[in-house]
């Protein structure tokens, strides 16, 4: 036994050296990265985007949104149980992350983000890349004007 786990953790720990062939590979445009600079990672956070009455939906999504004060858009996932199993779940969040960062030069600024899937919808790729920037421009002009409301009325 012992002789089976020691061959199984031979290369443990150890970094691979660097030769050519991995000095020259490319690396992803790093524009597209998922940062956590685009998350909601903490419960204040997306606490204070639930609070707000800023919100759109389709047959797909359902989008709230509150401005941030910084000329990034950030993008909290809310799965619950109900969507499906574990499997299904992750890959509503797989999917929803992945037209994020693509569509993310081409959706508006400012925002923070809470974005989940509508009972019943099922997770097609083509459907959510559609209806996520649709959402989030609608939920721009519906925050724009509730917040010149705001601010007339305070």
């Amino acid at each position: 036994m012992d002789g089976f786990r020691n061959k199984r953790f031979v290369n443990f720990g150890k970094v691979p050296a660097m030769n050519q062939q991995t000095e020259n590979r490319s690396f992803p445009d790093q524009r597209f990265r998922f940062a956590k600079a685009f998350r909601l990672r903490y419960q204040p956070e997306f606490d204070r985007v639930h609070e707000s009455d800023h919100y759109v939906a389709d047959q797909m999504l359902v989008v709230k949104a509150v401005f941030n004060g910084t000329d990034v858009t950030r993008l909290g996932l809310s799965v619950n149980r109900r969507v499906g199993c574990a499997v299904v779940r992750n890959k509503w969040k797989r999917t929803i992350r992945e037209v994020f960062r693509l569509h993310r030069s081409q959706l508006s600024t400012g925002l923070d983000l809470v974005v989940r899937p509508r009972r019943g919808a099922t997770c097609d790729y083509h459907r959510i890349a559609k209806s996520l920037p649709r959402l989030v421009e609608r939920l721009n002009r519906k925050v724009q004007q509730g917040d010149r409301v705001d601010n007339q009325n305070g």
